[in-house]
């Protein structure tokens, strides 16, 4: 079946500082500051909503469609989607552009400086959701604002359920277009930080929020996650990884399992165990798509952590 992953498709470029920030930022002079870091580790990797939730979903033997604008610099991420079989139907390319780009300064007290560029993500509702490939589900993760709001608008208005995933687009919106939103969606997905933003901006607790959807997920990190569906508050536990590497991308590799469950009608504590499992499998990893599996190889792992099939 396919899913249709509205968000970005960007290059995230790691950098990692031997060192502390807080030796070299003087804090009686930041207003003055002009600071320099030797890194000597860097890697580029490839990253963004849409690619990641389409590569995950992929591993797991679904079809994700990515609706996402790129730009000329997309040449070595076009050919590696195309080596792991994440179609690109529906992304589209603007040569005046770059690809988003997210430039990470990591620390050894694991603080970060990110610079964030957008680039063509900006131009995301120039792509619009299409009616034709019979999607059974769809997500509106982050993505140029325009994008969102677009997008949110074509799946309810051509009746395809999707969740909305603000994640690190939630700034963008104030309590009046996140309510829009949630009106909309079938599903939202946020972790504990912005479940407490969306909160404080639309002046509605957890209960009727989730009253308004089909289901609310908030994700706990190692504390588990919990699904609001029917009233009630179903608790999936996080499934602990085999090593903790690198955070980023969790979130993406969690809601792929997510469309995975719905794809496949799975009752919701299943669907929220595949999804914690994806996300272990994926903080043991570098990168945002460099952990790799078949899907039976998935299976025994979900077998091994909670002791059953799906």
């Amino acid at each position: 079946m396919t899913a249709l992953i509205s968000g970005s498709i960007a290059f995230d470029t790691i950098m990692v500082f031997r060192d502390r920030f807080k030796n070299h930022v003087l804090p009686e002079q930041v207003h003055i500051l002009n600071v320099a870091f030797l890194v000597d580790e860097l890697r580029r990797e490839y990253g963004g909503c849409a690619g990641n939730i389409a590569y995950n979903l992929g591993l797991l033997n679904e079809r994700g469609l990515p609706l996402a604008t790129v730009g000329k610099d997309f040449g070595s991420y076009s050919q590696w989607m195309k080596d792991w079989g994440v179609p690109q139907d529906y992304v589209r390319r603007f040569d005046d552009q770059y690809c988003a780009q997210a430039y990470i300064t990591t620390d050894l007290d694991d603080n970060q400086i990110t610079a964030f560029h957008p680039g063509a993500m900006n131009m995301a509702h120039k792509v619009a959701v299409p009616t034709n490939e019979h999607a059974k589900i769809g997500i509106v993760a982050p993505n140029g604002r325009d994008g969102m709001l677009a997008h949110a608008e074509q799946f309810a208005d051509a009746g395809i359920p999707f969740i909305f995933d603000p994640g690190q687009g939630l700034p963008m919106f104030n309590g009046a277009e996140l309510l829009e939103f949630v009106n909309k969606a079938t599903y939202m997905a946020v972790n504990d930080y912005e479940s407490r933003m969306v909160q404080e901006r639309t002046g509605l607790g957890m209960e009727e929020l989730a009253k308004r959807l089909d289901a609310l997920i908030v994700t706990r990190g190692a504390q588990g996650s919990d699904i609001f569906v029917d009233g009630e508050a179903v608790h999936v536990d996080a499934v602990e990884p085999e090593d903790i590497l690198d955070p980023t991308g969790c979130g993406d590799a969690y809601r792929a399992g997510l469309l995975y469950g719905l794809i496949n009608n799975l009752d919701w504590k299943t669907t929220g165990q595949i999804a914690s499992l994806m996300g272990s499998i994926k903080i043991a990893r570098a990168g945002t798509q460099n952990h790799h599996f078949t899907l039976d190889q998935f299976r025994g792992l979900y077998r091994k952590a909670f002791g059953s099939d799906f």
